[in-house]
């Protein structure tokens, strides 16, 4: 059968790069139904309720705050060690359109635990609509895309075993959801120690979460107290940080 050749864009090229390193990760996940009601009524009284992405970046910072696990990456140079970060640097998943093709690239939202939750959810939407160019996270990801394909090899098997450049590009852990397209549980890949996604909210204010990890960091006994403890910070922490300063 006759075909087309397409030339693999730069998007896609790291979705690629992506791919390759994350298959190396031994992922495994817990999910589990959060019910987040005070949450849903202090969105309800909102003028503009936060995105869903940046409600979940901070509250899963904040459990990182007291969970110092959270912030730990399995690094192998210059041999295998783990790596604790003083602070969360969270990677959100941002889908965008351009010249017709979708795709995503990760925004990097430093120490989400300590900025305001508006700021944190105008930095996510801003990476949503600004050009490429305009972001910093995005111009980094496709001049590196660029390389040769032994170099983009070299250079990310480098940036992902030593503990500050992988916390630099990769940050602390990862956020991700398809819930404003359709419903449906997404069982995403990364190379980094921990990724979030969650689902749609059910009329019964219920919402499903998973969390993948890296199995060399840490435990399921530990992940199973960090999704109780998130489900807790949505309806307290992030519900007061709505009700007291309405975005």
């Amino acid at each position: 059968m006759r075909g087309t050749k397409l030339k693999i864009s730069l998007p896609r090229v790291f979705i690629l790069d992506l791919m390759h390193a994350s298959m190396r990760v031994p992922f495994i996940s817990l999910s589990r139904p959060f019910d987040i009601g005070p949450l849903m009524a202090a969105r309800a009284e909102a003028v503009s309720p936060p995105g869903w992405a940046a409600m979940f970046v901070k509250a899963f910072a904040i459990v990182a705050k007291e969970e110092p696990v959270l912030r730990t990456l399995y690094v192998k140079l210059p041999w295998p060690h783990f790596f604790e970060l003083p602070r969360s640097v969270a990677m959100v998943a941002v889908a965008r359109v351009e010249n017709g093709e979708e795709f995503i690239l990760p925004e990097k939202v430093p120490t989400p635990e300590d900025r305001p939750l508006a700021e944190i959810d105008a930095q996510i939407r801003h990476a949503k609509t600004a050009p490429l160019e305009k972001i910093p996270t995005f111009r980094k990801i496709l001049m590196a895309s660029r390389l040769p394909l032994p170099l983009r090899r070299l250079s990310w098997w480098v940036g992902l075993n030593v503990g500050r450049m992988s916390a630099n590009n990769f940050g602390s852990f990862g956020v991700t959801s398809v819930s404003a397209y359709a419903p449906g549980e997404l069982q995403a890949l990364s190379p980094g120690p921990f990724l979030l996604s969650y689902g749609r909210v059910g009329s019964d204010n219920r919402i499903d979460v998973i969390l993948r990890w890296d199995h060399r960091v840490t435990d399921a006994a530990v992940t199973a107290r960090v999704l109780s403890r998130l489900e807790q910070v949505l309806n307290t922490e992030i519900s007061a940080e709505i009700l007291v300063s309405p975005i």
